[in-house]
């Protein structure tokens, strides 16, 4: 007699169960994919001048932190080094976010479950198990990337190693609250992105501010002009846009929070585009900045319609644009 479908299934080799990071959409591959949004883009140039003024800083600094508004590119810089200082190798790279209730049990030390949920255990977080690995590996630089550092208490995250981050202060040993040693190498890097307009900005601990080195990263005018033509927008259009940007940006020197980083119009090409990057985006920006300020919000918003005027012919188009560009200038 045949077998039975069920006794075929049962000799027949066990299933392997895949995780969501076999399938490449799980957390571990998210942190191993962080380093650009687009899966095609390339590693950062070796002679990339922000690349070589972070190697210089690092000569004096633990770390860096790449201070700017929204959409100035500080996160994807903070990837890319971290990656082209690790020669790509992904496990010597540790990504993690801040947020309010991010505390030193979830960064230094702090006690998990363990596997049969009868007790706990005292595990090794991310910094304390950087440290580890970092220690036995020292010809090799180790790298953290810190997401929002003013979003947690940072001083309270760190802990006790908040002194030994400091470059003169590496390789000394400390007691971490569980009364273990520990020792912050030499070869540890710390990569961090902050928002100087976020509320906890001031409530940052100068001490530890004043371990790292800061970058200061703005909306430039220069990268979006590059990546407007890259995206193919026509030239009139980019004028047009590069006009706006100009003048948005303008009011942040009197009124920081006006500033419009250039990467809100990465993958803008055309008209639609540029509707949609204001109706679901640059419009809530705009109405944040200038609330108090309705003449400034009103001369915004009619900026921005300017963009959609009817395009100029071939014959006219380098003298309008020019015009445009000269008109709308602040």
């Amino acid at each position: 007699m045949a077998a039975s479908r069920r006794e075929v299934l049962r000799s027949a080799t066990p299933l392997r169960r895949l995780s969501a990071d076999d399938l490449g959409i799980g957390a571990e591959s998210a942190i191993h994919a962080h380093s650009s949004n687009q899966p095609d883009d390339p590693p950062l140039a070796e002679n990339d001048p922000r690349y070589k003024e972070v190697l210089s800083l690092l000569e004096r600094y633990g770390g860096i932190i790449f201070s700017g508004p929204p959409g100035t590119s500080k996160s994807w810089y903070a990837a890319k080094i971290a990656s082209r200082l690790v020669d790509e190798d992904k496990t010597r790279i540790r990504f993690v976010q801040f947020h309010p209730s991010y505390q030193y049990e979830d960064f230094m030390q702090g006690f998990r479950p363990n596997e049969n949920n009868d007790g706990f255990t005292m595990t090794d977080k991310y910094f304390v198990a950087m440290c580890r690995a970092a220690t036995l590996d020292p010809a090799r630089p180790y790298v953290l990337v810190i997401d929002e550092l003013s979003r947690a208490d940072a001083s309270r995250v760190f802990g006790e190693a908040l002194t030994y981050v400091e470059k003169s202060k590496r390789g000394l040993y400390f007691d971490l609250a569980s009364g273990e040693e520990l020792t912050v190498p030499a070869n540890i890097v710390i990569l961090a992105t902050m928002n100087p307009l976020d509320r906890g900005v001031d409530d940052v601990d100068a001490a530890f501010e004043r371990r790292f080195a800061k970058i200061a990263m703005n909306p430039d005018r220069d990268v979006l002009n590059d990546r407007l033509i890259e995206n193919g927008a026509p030239e009139y259009l980019r004028a047009r846009v590069l006009a706006f940007f100009d003048r948005a940006n303008g009011y942040a020197r009197t009124n920081p929070q006006a500033a419009i980083g250039h990467t809100f119009f990465w993958d803008v090409s055309d008209e639609p585009g540029l509707r949609s990057l204001w109706d679901h985006q640059l419009c809530f920006l705009v109405e944040k900045a200038h609330r108090l300020d309705p003449e400034t919000l009103v001369e915004l918003e009619r900026s921005y319609e300017q963009i959609f005027e009817p395009a100029p012919n071939r014959s006219s188009e380098s003298g309008a644009d020019a015009a445009i560009g000269d008109d709308e200038q602040l």
